[in-house]
């Protein structure tokens, strides 16, 4: 099946890793290997952080917090929660008009559709914030934020595709802004706005990857072999079979980084993919 739409994740995984890209996105291979240790925790976390996500969702659609609150039923869930009806800003949210939660956009990028999944938009006095809602164990560095592709994905994306959403009016970039809340750092989110220099940045770079992968011929593999311990598909590839440990690639995108490496070259350890478009 020929390749279709592209995505944030597809796009940091071609920046990460070219032949990461082409095992999942066109090839479409199953996961041969786990992506990091310890399994079980590490996939109960990432099923708590989906069920977090879904807690929010019906509360900003008018479902009452003490109903939501009986299906906090884990020790993550019920601190999730608990921080995220403790925060004013979060809390006040519910009152305004202009709120579209799970809302998919999507815009031509050269030969594919730019696709992505909002966990929220809010939309007031003429500006859209953007709300992605992050169950990370240890807190990013705003750095290793900004460079990320879903960053600069979800942003430039609503100045592309917004005009529905304001009147038939797009936003202009400077009245779009991103946050990201952490469920375990309440009182520590990113925030990111927008301008008409980053937004020309980030569409430029965009259209180049997407005519770069329509015209790619081979796919090679990362030089930074630390990516490798958190990739599935690394043993296709010959670059080992026991997965990282989880702890320690979290710990690299929120403390000092190591000589050499920037923030955009760090490895995805692929929670960002549990609302992935479908492909």
């Amino acid at each position: 099946m020929q390749l279709t739409t592209l995505s944030q994740s597809s796009l940091q995984d071609y920046l990460d890793c070219p032949r990461r890209f082409q095992l999942r996105y066109v090839e479409r291979l199953s996961y041969p290997a786990i992506e990091s240790e310890p399994t079980l925790e590490n996939e109960k976390h990432q099923q708590e952080g989906e069920y977090f996500h879904r807690l929010v969702q019906q509360y900003l659609i008018g479902i009452p917090s003490e109903q939501i609150s009986k299906l906090a039923n884990s020790e993550n869930l019920q601190r999730w929660w608990e921080n995220f009806l403790g925060n004013n800003d979060l809390r006040a949210l519910k009152e305004l008009g202009g709120l579209l939660p799970e809302t998919t956009l999507s815009a031509p990028l050269g030969k594919y559709r730019l696709l992505a999944k909002y966990d929220l938009i809010a939309i007031e006095n003429g500006k859209a914030i953007i709300y992605d809602w992050k169950t990370y164990r240890k807190r990013p560095r705003n750095e290793f934020l900004s460079a990320r592709m879903q960053t600069r994905v979800y942003r430039a994306l609503l100045v592309h595709a917004s005009a529905h959403l304001n009147n038939s009016q797009a936003f202009e970039p400077d009245q779009i802004e991103m946050i990201y809340w952490f469920a375990d750092f309440p009182s520590e989110p990113a925030r990111f706005k927008y301008t008409t220099a980053l937004y020309k940045r980030d569409w430029d770079t965009l259209s180049k990857l997407a005519d770069e992968i329509s015209s790619a011929s081979s796919y090679p593999l990362t030089d930074d072999r630390a990516k490798c311990s958190y990739c599935p598909y690394r043993s296709y590839c010959d670059r080992g079979i026991r997965a990282g440990d989880v702890d320690q690639a979290e710990a690299e995108t929120s403390t000092e980084l190591s000589p050499g490496m920037e923030a955009e070259e760090l490895f995805d350890v692929n929670f960002e993919q549990i609302w992935e478009i479908a492909f």
